[in-house]
């Protein structure tokens, strides 16, 4: 059975969601336990959600200030959105995005953004293009979403 948490929920998790997202997105490890350890010491509210198949992470997406883009001025920013490929086509990220949305809009934030490639797959859960942002190191503008 699938379990839907923030890392403030198991903050046990923390070293292992380091170390997962880190693998998936090649973003040094200890970025993630920065960003990770000042949710937990509630120095932000952008947390880290993750979807949990017994022990074992099946997709997590966090929030950060700034998803390496030229706009500063939009935050906070959806993360390194990730379902593992055993996982996908059963809604685990929309319903992560949902719970992060959600969380963030009950602490007075809103609204979200989202850089992405992606087309078609966040409109489904209510995200709206917004504009074209320059990814740092990225030769070509990418998509950023706004979730109001």
């Amino acid at each position: 059975m699938k379990e839907y948490i923030t890392l403030r929920d198991r903050p046990a998790l923390t070293d292992a969601a380091a170390e997962w997202f880190h693998r998936k997105w090649r973003v040094p490890k200890q970025a993630y336990l920065d960003c990770m350890n000042a949710y937990l010491n509630a120095e932000t509210e952008y947390g880290w959600y993750l979807c949990l198949d017994g022990e074992k992470i099946a997709a997590g997406l966090g929030v950060i200030e700034n998803d390496f883009h030229n706009r500063r001025d939009l935050a906070p920013n959806v993360c390194a959105v990730y379902t593992q490929p055993e996982y996908r086509g059963q809604g685990i990220a929309g319903r992560l995005l949902d719970m992060a949305v959600e969380d963030l809009r009950a602490k007075g934030i809103s609204p979200v953004y989202l850089l992405t490639d992606h087309t078609g797959f966040y409109e489904r859960y209510g995200w709206e293009f917004f504009c074209m942002a320059q990814g740092d190191g990225e030769e070509k503008p990418s998509r950023m979403y706004i979730h109001r």
